[in-house]
């Protein structure tokens, strides 16, 4: 029988990536697909060697996933585990025997694939008068929804959720200090975060941003191997969930991060690409590739807007590492980025050369230094040690007027939600009075 879209089970289903990701209104239609299955314990899901395209996922009970020698996982329903799909590798890999009586569904791969990739658009109507679906928005439907996680192997996403550590921290305490080696990438389950910065040791830290729930940061000093330039305290208690480096390199980064070399730059596949150079403009302007343009990484996040999203971009730096980082962040915004292996470094020197086509005026770069820090310790070079007093007000009246923003915006959210609930509630208020006025006459 087919799962009713309202029910129990189709709630614990919609929890399942990639059904989390999916639209209302498609979720419902694929719910009309879906037979419920059940084996009792001891009984087999698959074998090794099946060769099936179908992603199974767990509902009730607990399953072993085992070779013949040993146990590798036992999965109860419930768990982050069982919001994946089960040892989905084709031919499978291992075996999966029910532990119990269970419950589980199948669902072939292709239709879930096709019905990820095809265009959808909500019609305004029912946007306006549909309650927003809050019982999702978890910090792992947070991170399934980034364009990065949604890009990786499920194995990989299973083993990140399996990876995360849950940390706390009261407020006022550090979490991440400046100048300190990149160790860890964060997301944070409940509380706020506060990031600051020092330009120079001895001067006055500036208030950059506030980080709230399902915010995620840390990942720039792990991406370019430089420290950590901002420093993330505890505004509120917080709660925060953590992934260290040798994972996050290994399950994000390597699998995500795209490499050309500089013999390929000149193929039909990467002519139309926009080169990117990432460097201060002072390196940009001793040496750098012809028909380059440059955008420093600290303001990179300043001109997103103005980036062609219909062309690849190659990121450009000096050895590599920065181009790490600003890759990334195009990528999390749903820009095509490959990184230039080894960077200017490996360049032939022929090939460099010192008249700049295009860079970001250096009077704006202290205006945008001090707002293009959102999440994350984006890397910038320091300013020179003799900083007038003047700028540094004007970068910390950017800072508060930034934050103003911020809570603006939010506020925004909230009355729109607000809007949105009562528009439905007026809805139903007026088909009642319809529905008596029709009745009385």
């Amino acid at each position: 029988m087919t799962v009713d879209p309202n029910s129990e089970d189709a709630r614990s289903i919609r929890q399942m990536f990639p059904l989390s990701r999916i639209p209302k209104a498609r979720f419902s239609d694929i719910c009309k697909q879906i037979d419920i299955e059940a084996k009792n314990a001891g009984e087999f899901l698959f074998r090794r060697g099946d060769s099936e395209n179908d992603l199974i996922y767990l509902l009730d009970g607990s399953i072993r996933l085992c070779t013949e020698e040993f146990l590798v996982e036992t999965i109860k329903s419930g768990s982050e585990t069982a919001k994946f799909a089960l040892a989905h590798q084709i031919p499978r890999k291992i075996d999966a025997v029910a532990d119990t009586n269970i419950r589980f569904l199948r669902l072939n791969a292709a239709m879930i694939k096709n019905v990820q990739n095809a265009p959808y658009q909500e019609e305004v109507n029912s946007m306006v008068g549909e309650e927003p679906e809050d019982d999702n928005e978890d910090w792992m439907t947070t991170l399934l929804r980034s364009p990065i996680f949604r890009a990786l192997p499920p194995a990989n996403l299973q083993r990140i959720i399996m990876g995360l550590e849950e940390v706390s921290y009261e407020r006022g305490e550090t979490i991440i200090q400046q100048g300190d080696p990149g160790d860890y990438y964060y997301l944070i389950k409940s509380g706020q975060c506060l990031i600051t910065r020092k330009p120079t040791p001895t001067a006055k830290e500036i208030k950059l941003a506030q980080l709230k729930s399902q915010d995620t940061f840390g990942e720039d000093s792990i991406l370019s191997g430089e420290p950590r330039n901002v420093t993330v305290r505890a505004q509120t208690d917080v709660t925060l969930l953590r992934l260290n480096k040798e994972n996050f390199v290994n399950l994000i980064k390597n699998p995500t991060l795209k490499y050309i070399d500089y013999k390929d730059l000149e193929t039909e596949t990467y002519t139309n690409a926009v080169l990117l150079d990432v460097r201060p403009p002072d390196e940009y302007k001793k040496s750098h590739l012809e028909r380059s343009v440059n955008v420093p990484f600290f303001s990179l996040r300043m001109h997103f807007k103005t980036l062609a999203k219909k062309q690849p971009i190659i990121v450009i730096c000096e050895n590599g590492d920065t181009s790490n980082a600003a890759a990334f962040l195009l990528l999390r915004n749903k820009i095509e980025a490959f990184v230039l292996r080894g960077g200017m470094a490996k360049v032939p020197a022929q090939a460099k050369t010192s008249e700049a086509t295009f860079t970001i005026d250096e009077a704006e770069q202290d205006e945008e230094s001090a707002s293009v820090q959102t999440v994350g310790d984006a890397y910038r070079e320091e300013p020179s040690e003799h900083i007038e007093p003047d700028i540094e007000q004007l970068k910390q009246t950017i800072a508060q007027l930034e934050e103003k923003c911020r809570t603006l915006a939010e506020e925004k959210e909230e009355i729109t939600r607000k809007y949105k609930l009562l528009f439905k509630q007026t809805e139903k208020m007026k088909a009642l009075i319809d529905s008596i006025r029709n009745h009385n006459g």
